[in-house]
This record gives C-alpha cells, sequence and structure tokens, in this order.
C-alpha cells in the first residue's frame, strides 16, 4: 500500500483531509481509490496513520483515523550513492532500488566510459527524481532521496560533505569492501558516498586519480565482475548490514 505525506495541520482530532494536489491527484485519479478504502499517511513527526477513506470530494478527501503508530521506516546511515550515469532503463532500477535502501541521496556523474552524454544526463534529473519519490511512497520511507546536479569524478573526490568515501573499484585493489568497514570504527552522525563507475569500469586515468586520493577508501566487493547496478546495490545493502545501529 503506497504512502502518502501530509502535513500535521491537515489532522483535526481523527479526521485527515487530503487537498494536496498531487496526493489527491494520486489517491482520486491514479488509484481510483472508493470510499472504503485504507490508505497509509505519515506526517512530519514520523507518525504513520492507517486511514479509512470517508469521502471524495471534487479536489479533496477525506479520511478517518484507524490506528496510529511511531514509524521507524528511516536509515540512520548517512549514506549516498555517486553513479556513473547509466543506459536509461538500468539507471531507472537503479535510482528505485537505491531509494528502497534508504541513501540521503544520489549523484549522477559522467566518467569517461559512460556512454550517456552530460547533455542527455542533465535533461534525465527531475524524471528520476520522479522515480525516486515514487520508491519513497512504496517502501513507507519517512524521508525523500535527492538526486543531485550531475557532476564529475573530480568534484566528488574533492567533496568535503562526506567524511568516508568508498570507490568499488574491481580487479584494482586487494582491499575488501568487509575488510573495509571492520577498520570503520567511528562512523556515526558521518556522511558516507560509495562510488561506483561505469557499465565498462573507471578509465586507467580515472583509477590513477582514485589511486592518489589518500582520503578514498578503494575496494573490491566480490571475486565475480558485477554489473555496474549490481554492484551499486550490493555495496550499498553490505554496508547497511555492517553499520546500521538501531534506534
Amino acid at each position: 500500500m503506497p504512502q502518502f505525506f501530509i502535513s500535521t495541520k491537515d489532522i483535526n482530532q481523527d479526521i485527515i483531509t487530503i487537498c494536496d494536489k498531487e496526493n489527491f491527484h494520486h489517491i482520486a485519479r491514479v488509484m481510483r481509490a472508493k470510499k472504503g478504502e485504507k490508505l497509509l499517511l505519515v506526517d512530519e513527526n514520523r507518525i504513520q496513520y492507517k486511514v479509512i477513506v470517508e469521502k471524495i470530494d471534487s479536489n479533496s478527501i477525506t479520511t478517518k483515523v484507524v490506528e496510529t503508530l511511531k514509524s521507524n521506516h528511516i536509515l540512520n546511515l548517512q549514506l549516498y550513492l555517486a553513479q556513473s550515469v547509466l543506459k536509461t532503463d538500468a539507471q531507472n532500477t537503479l535510482v528505485q532500488k537505491a531509494t528502497e535502501l534508504g541513501v540521503k541521496g544520489i549523484i549522477p556523474f559522467v566518467s569517461d566510459n559512460c556512454v550517456i552524454k552530460e547533455s542527455v544526463a542533465d535533461t534525465k534529473i527531475d524524471k528520476w527524481q520522479k522515480t525516486s519519490n515514487e520508491a519513497v511512497k512504496q517502501c513507507e520511507r519517512l524521508d525523500f532521496s535527492v538526486i543531485e546536479k550531475r557532476t564529475t569524478l573530480q568534484k566528488i573526490l574533492k567533496d568535503t560533505r562526506f567524511d568516508i568515501k568508498i570507490a568499488c573499484v574491481e580487479r584494482c585493489s586487494d582491499n575488501t569492501l568487509k575488510s573495509c568497514l571492520k577498520n570503520i570504527k567511528d562512523y556515526k552522525d558521518k556522511k558516507i558516498v560509495v562510488i561506483i563507475g561505469p557499465e565498462g569500469g573507471f578509465s586507467p586515468s580515472e583509477l590513477k586519480l582514485l589511486k592518489e586520493s589518500d582520503d578514498v577508501h578503494k575496494v573490491s566487493i566480490s571475486k565475480l565482475i558485477l554489473r555496474a547496478e549490481t554492484a551499486a546495490v550490493s555495496a550499498l545493502s553490505n554496508i547497511i548490514y555492517e553499520l546500521e545501529q538501531d534506534d
């Protein structure tokens, strides 16, 4: 059941009125919800409401709360993905899965072996954001992933926002992701970015650049050579497994 974001100002005791145009369109026009159907709503305080539709007017939906609970559907890690842009279908899938895994942001960049031109990538940002937003609703996350503007590998490596940088460089590192994560002791409240190359891998000049970046952990995530989108999902999943802590 998709989850929809509301504001506490929409709540009057056990009645929640949905007036937001996007939510109204999705629920009333796309889902074609009817009286008596159940929905999931969440407010800015991370309170989740299970509601039943009582009335649908021309521009609003009246619902009644049947259950209220504090939701914890949010990743505690400050985890980001920097990904060399993939072909359309693979990129859409990657955005969706990374969002479902809970990353705070996705940073697209065009690398030497990237099959997508910079001008094309720039036109896709809004579409990727929409894909990410839909994934947020589907997996009942409490926050949104931000699809940032297209950048370069050089700028990512120099980005001072990130405290921990991990680059997946298959064939070129004896350091495994597992051993790298075991050596990362102080990660709470720090921003972690995972850097993944294109389908064809990083170019020799990019590998040289990564090698010369002393603050970047260069790791291998598998004995096999993975597709770029598989590598991203695998790396994110392993980091979450090793580092994520319950509140």
